[in-house]
């Protein structure tokens, strides 16, 4: 495993020196995002709500620590959102993660139980943490304890002590792919193969799959998984997609993909000699763009991961400053129950895609 990335520390007041503790500073302000048709317009109105009730009170510093699973492309859209939160709150903070993603979860999973113990000992008062799961809810609990605030961010630990969770609703996030292919699909009957995950040790996979499957289901037709395999051999997932297409009854006419693997659904079927079947897919990797260019993949669904790492440090400092309940209650428009704040997803159909480069290309990140 690599060393720990470093993406970004500011101090507030613009000085070289950490202030102390109390010192205050100016008015929070930030340059509104330009619009554009993907531009999430309540996560942004609720922003500018939280920093008007921030600015009613007294504006202070604040240390606090963003650690992600890693530094791997998909996580860098979120140091990017959080890196420019930190530094129009002019608070002092870090973005931290190995800069490759390890096979080895126990070595990851220690890595970033080390991480939130030494950020308790460098006296941080707010941690965001996109977790591995329970393996981490003791040392965030610690740090609780400690009279931290926890936010989670991409992942969840529900069982620990976390004030809030700030990210995708899986199930929703599933329920809404299995939709956006419906459209597109032949009346029933007809398999839809789902490249997903059904184990319940990974909850977010079985959430989205599980949304995309009721949905299907419900529709009236015949859902099947595909377990996507990430750390094997792509042949082995793809020979695992043709072996179910073609043992399917009634045939695949239909296949969603769940991941950022998802553009193996377009070998899968290439494979399985059923090349014209309408693919919707999850997130924008590269080979999952070139394939909607080819109108291969009618359509993806992007995690607003940017606005993850963007809320995370407000959400802190509101906390911080305007209470936990405050800050609720200025989050109601994305809560979700009681302690999830929903950012969303975006749906990208295939002849969109210069449309959301352009988005992406106004807050400065690479999906």
């Amino acid at each position: 495993m690599a060393a720990f990335g470093f993406i970004m520390m500011t101090a507030a007041c613009g000085s070289s020196d950490t202030p102390g503790a109390g010192t205050t500073i100016e008015r929070i302000d930030r340059t509104p995002t330009p619009d554009n048709e993907f531009t999430p317009v309540e996560l942004e109105t609720t922003v500018d709500n939280l920093i008007a009730k921030v600015n009613e009170g007294t504006v202070e510093t604040m240390q606090m620590v963003v650690l992600l699973k890693n530094l791997t492309p998909f996580f860098t859209s979120i140091a990017t959102g959080a890196s420019r939160a930190m530094g129009e709150l002019e608070v002092t903070g870090n973005v931290l993660g190995p800069t490759d993603q390890s096979s080895d979860t126990t070595t990851s999973q220690d890595i970033q139980n080390q991480q939130i113990k030494q950020a308790v000992a460098d006296g941080v008062e707010g941690i965001g943490i996109t977790p591995y799961g329970d393996i981490n809810g003791a040392a965030m609990d610690e740090a609780v304890a400690q009279g931290i605030h926890v936010v989670t961010l991409d992942g969840d630990v529900p069982t620990s002590k976390r004030s809030l969770y700030v990210g995708t609703l899986n199930k929703s996030a599933g329920a809404t792919a299995g939709k956006t292919l419906l459209a597109m699909l032949p009346p029933p009957p007809g398999t839809v193969l789902i490249h997903g995950a059904l184990g319940t040790m990974w909850a977010d996979g079985y959430n989205r799959t599980l949304g995309a499957w009721q949905v299907i289901e419900a529709a009236g037709y015949t859902p099947l998984v595909s377990e996507a395999v990430f750390h094997a051999d792509e042949a082995f997932d793809v020979d695992s997609m043709k072996s179910r297409i073609e043992a399917a009854d009634p045939p695949v006419i239909g296949m969603v993909g769940l991941f950022n693997v998802s553009y193996r659904c377009v070998m899968g079927a290439d494979a399985a000699g059923i090349p014209d079947v309408p693919i919707v897919a999850f997130d924008f990797d590269p080979k999952t763009v070139e394939y909607m260019r080819q109108g291969r993949i009618k359509a993806t669904h992007t995690q607003r991961q940017y606005y993850q790492g963007y809320l995370v440090p407000y959400i802190l400092y509101g906390i911080k400053t305007i209470g936990l309940d405050g800050t609720k209650e200025i989050l109601a428009p994305l809560m979700d129950a009681d302690s999830t704040v929903n950012t969303g997803i975006d749906t990208v159909p295939f002849d969109k895609i210069d449309a959301y480069n352009d988005f992406l290309d106004t807050i400065g990140v690479v999906q």
